[in-house]
């Protein structure tokens, strides 16, 4: 048992069996050609998997600790009494999916005390996962072979890593693409493989740099513990570890300055 978040163990196998129950809800409408997309306006797209899925995640947690907190993308929050909240996103990168682009994952974080402390990113169509508890290490398992430590790289410079976004196009919605320009100038190779699943590259070392410049809570919530854990970092943009900032930039912690010294240069 975690001293710190008691109970923290029992989460963490909740939370590896229901993010598998909802990427295998997941899986049904990914490349279903009747699938129906909602969209309004500006707002993200959602399907039936997103819902169904996340319906999944919170009838689960719900039934073996009915006084956790739940919030998630999908539905309302619940309010808990435990001192535990659970950060549901079913489907991150809804636009991966609906294109069928198995690049898609399932992410179940969890907070305790306001402190996260336990993160799952599953990816449905690769069935990839890696996951991690404060203090137990990050973990990376591949379909049925027995899970091995995540860690992240050992690269010293951007020149000579892969730096990730998930969408170069949002670093115009808040003016910031000459500084995207730039990491991508001085990076070694940059590409697109976005969303939850760059962060899972970092974390296991095959990429570098993952960086975002909108994000919900649900979207980061299961980041930080798994890059910490890896013994990278997840961090706002002004350097500072949290899941609350509408921004985040995993790296595995050796290219953190150097990313925020670029990023002076275009405040």
């Amino acid at each position: 048992m975690n001293a710190l978040a008691p109970g923290l163990d029992q989460r963490l196998q909740l939370a590896l069996k229901a993010s598998q129950d909802a990427a295998l809800i997941t899986l049904k409408y990914f490349l279903a050609p009747d699938l129906e997309i909602e969209r309004k306006g500006d707002e993200p797209p959602v399907t039936i998997a997103d819902r169904q899925a996340e319906q999944c995640l919170r009838n689960e947690i719900t039934e073996v600790f009915p006084d956790d907190a739940i919030l998630g993308e999908e539905f309302p929050d619940r309010e808990g009494k435990s001192g535990f909240r659970w950060v549901l996103d079913p489907i991150d990168g809804t636009k991966s999916f609906i294109h069928g682009v198995p690049l898609y994952g399932t992410l179940v974080g969890l907070e305790f005390d306001s402190e996260p402390v336990l993160g799952v990113i599953r990816i449905p169509g690769t069935t990839e996962c890696v996951y991690a508890a404060k203090g137990q290490g990050a973990w990376y398992t591949d379909g049925k072979k027995a899970p091995r430590p995540a860690q992240v790289s050992n690269c010293t410079k951007l020149s000579q890593g892969l730096l990730l976004t998930s969408e170069p196009i949002s670093f115009d919605k808040i003016d910031k693409r000459p500084f995207y320009h730039k990491l991508e100038t001085e990076a070694r190779l940059s590409r697109t493989w976005g969303d939850c699943y760059g962060y899972m590259m970092v974390a296991t070392g095959r990429a570098d740099v993952m960086i975002d410049p909108i994000m919900a809570i649900w979207d980061a919530a299961a980041l930080l513990p798994i890059l910490q854990e890896a013994g990278g970092t997840f961090t706002d943009w002004q350097g500072k570890p949290t899941i609350h900032s509408g921004q985040g930039i995993g790296t595995n912690g050796r290219l953190l300055d150097e990313i925020l010294g670029v990023m002076s240069d275009f405040e």
